[in-house]
């Protein structure tokens, strides 16, 4: 589904030339969970920047479903950002003035099914707060809306920037089993970018990142 190959992006800071990944190489399946795992200057987000084609790489292939995707015009890459990725991000994003089910909602209109909203919503436990808005929510009740919302669209690929850095462990173990079940359920490549390395453990397959190169690729057997 998803193949990078060489792909390496460097930026120009002052007169130096930064190298922020370094020839890296993996595939990506759909239903599966990836999880990026590196410290701090790894690389991690500028990966998921790539993925997300908000950035463009320096050098490499980036194949997304046998499209070249380092190689569409600004317009094309909108589209693909549009129609293709769903954004899950550690501070959630919400809009103040929208209940939670009107923030669903908003995503689900690009698919023109917004009777999925109360589905999503259901389905990561918070039908009983549909019409609160984000500051009469938790931290965790926010993050599961920000999913439900990412969701909505029906993304191929589900990019996850550090969801948990901002919640406690427990409700954070439980994003993941939610991030971990939406890559099954609908059938969605989960891409999350973590430090944290107690959440391998949910992974399919987990890519290891240091200075901008992979250092080591583990994958879970299918079951």
């Amino acid at each position: 589904m998803i193949s990078f190959k060489n792909i390496s992006k460097t930026y120009q800071v002052g007169d130096q030339e930064v190298k922020a990944l370094d020839d890296v190489s993996f595939t990506i399946e759909k239903g599966r969970f990836t999880v990026i795992l590196g410290p701090s200057g790894s690389g991690k987000s500028t990966l998921l920047n790539l993925l997300g084609g908000m950035d463009r790489a320096s050098k490499g292939t980036f194949i997304f479903e046998g499209k070249d995707i380092t190689a569409l015009n600004d317009k094309a890459l909108s589209d693909y950002r549009k129609e293709v990725v769903g954004f899950v991000f550690q501070f959630y994003n919400l809009i103040p003035s929208l209940t939670a089910l009107e923030n669903i909602s908003i995503a689900a209109q690009l698919t023109g099914n917004t009777a999925q909203s109360e589905v999503l919503l259901d389905k990561v436990g918070l039908s009983h707060r549909k019409n609160n808005f984000p500051s009469q929510l938790s931290g965790g009740e926010m993050q599961r809306v920000s999913i439900a919302r990412a969701l909505a669209k029906k993304p191929k690929l589900l990019l996850c920037d550090e969801p948990t850095g901002a919640l406690d462990s427990k409700t954070g173990q439980h994003i993941m089993q939610l991030l971990q079940e939406a890559s099954k359920d609908e059938d969605v490549a989960v891409v999350l970018v973590t430090h944290n390395t107690e959440f391998k453990a949910f992974g399919d397959t987990i890519i290891y990142l240091k200075d901008g190169k992979i250092s080591s690729i583990d994958h879970k057997q299918s079951v």
